[in-house]
């Protein structure tokens, strides 16, 4: 029922960005490290599956938040809280999301 990704993928991963000099730790649990960096302990988290990082996300910063998805051949930014189809046309919704992801999108680029 259990894969070895951590041990095929992730442990060798982060060893060698520590090699090149990265202060980089993992992999670590996931019940505390988002508190961890909630707490300044980190400057990122890098999570594994999608929702194990948007629930800590929308909890910190639901209306700012941005996700962001690494290894693709494009620049992927897209808002946190999806698509918001309960409230289309209400003038309830809000953009804030929307222009970090388009803010941080552009200082990729």
């Amino acid at each position: 029922m259990f894969d070895d990704e951590e041990i095929r993928e992730i442990i060798p991963a982060v060893s060698e960005f520590k090699t090149m000099g990265l202060n980089v730790e993992g992999p670590v649990a996931p019940d505390t490290v988002f508190l961890r960096c909630y707490k300044d302990e980190y400057d990122l988290v890098v999570a594994m599956y999608h929702d194990q990082g948007h629930i800590p996300l929308k909890l910190a910063d639901f209306d700012g938040g941005v996700n962001i998805t690494c290894g693709l051949p494009i620049i992927r930014t897209s808002l946190d809280h999806g698509t918001a189809f309960d409230i289309a046309g209400t003038n309830k919704a809000r953009e804030d999301s929307l222009l970090q992801a388009l803010a941080i999108a552009k200082k990729i680029v």
